[in-house]
């Protein structure tokens, strides 16, 4: 019997999870609560306390652009919650075979020079200056963490070894148990904003070119862990280009209802005519990701917004 135990930061986001998988039983399924994960030893007690573990997801890191504190909202949640956790695997659960960490495009991208191709080769050149700038610090923070677990690895020689996930802007149905209008993840965000007619009058900037399905990106991190080459590598995970105006045109033809709220058919596209090329080959071949189009994802999105009101 495979058993999933959650870290979770309150009681109330723990009970809804449980509450919203009925067929699993509390044997199967159940959680622990750390309240902040850049706190020193903040997963020691959940991995003491628990059965002996095989694998290990560690997928939490802010995405936000409500910066007060870089540092506090999220070089700090980043960086020290992935090591805490690696650390805490190293001394407290020896039967660990790999660690899945969601990483990001973040970690990847170059902004002030884009590569020919993106891929796992490259890396965002980032410093801790530049992170210090609120435009900066999200993917500053994907860097420093990413780095800091293959450092770890490289130093410790821990008895697991860890695979990353690479994920550009994450699409997809929300999970309506945890979500409202209000608490909409920041990706998704511009999906309630069209559909409500925030864009009618002009198309807002796409901003990241490149997206992929929330449901990829879960099956990417499950197939991390079941297959044995997929150990000691990125996964760039990508469905591929989009734009914002291209996300409008989906919804007017799927969703005609909301014509009214929807920009001019003939607004321009902002997507570059001189884009860099993406190879996210690994992905298909190591993990066999067969990736959503985006069509399906952004009606399914949509979709999931109405059911909680949008």
């Amino acid at each position: 019997m495979v058993k999933v135990l959650l870290t979770v930061r309150s009681e109330d986001k723990g009970k809804r999870i449980l509450d919203a998988h009925p067929q699993a039983s509390k044997e199967k399924l159940s959680y622990v609560i750390v309240p902040d994960v850049a706190k020193d030893g903040a997963f020691d007690e959940a991995i003491k306390s628990s059965p002996p573990f095989d694998y290990v997801l560690h997928t939490a890191s802010p995405f936000h652009f409500n910066v007060q504190d870089p540092v506090k909202d999220f070089l700090d949640p980043a960086i020290k919650g992935t090591t805490g956790i690696l650390k805490a695997i190293k001394t407290y659960a020896p039967t660990v075979k790999r660690v899945v960490i969601t990483s990001s495009f973040a970690a990847i991208v170059n902004s002030k020079q884009h590569p020919k191709v993106y891929s796992e080769e490259e890396w965002n050149p980032v410093t801790w200056e530049e992170a210090l700038d609120h435009s900066n610090v999200y993917r500053a923070s994907k860097t420093f963490a990413e780095k800091a677990a293959w450092d770890f690895v490289e130093k410790e020689k821990p008895n697991f070894d860890i695979a990353t996930v690479n994920p550009p802007l994450v699409f997809g149905p929300i999970v309506h148990y945890l979500n409202s209008l209000e608490a909409l993840n920041t990706s998704n965000q511009r999906f309630r904003n069209i559909i409500q007619g925030q864009m009618k009058e002009q198309i807002a900037p796409t901003g990241t070119f490149l997206w992929v399905d929330v449901r990829d990106v879960a099956l990417a991190h499950v197939r991390a862990i079941e297959v044995p080459e997929a150990g000691g590598q990125r996964f760039f995970v990508t469905g591929g280009y989009f734009s914002n105006k291209e996300i409008v045109d989906i919804i007017r033809e799927a969703h005609p209802n909301f014509e009214p709220k929807l920009p001019p058919k003939d607004s321009p596209s902002d997507f570059p005519a001189d884009i860099y090329g993406i190879n996210n080959k690994k992905s298909l071949e190591v993990l066999g990701i067969k990736y959503r189009s985006l069509e399906q994802t952004v009606s399914d999105t949509v979709d999931s917004l109405l059911a909680v009101g949008a």
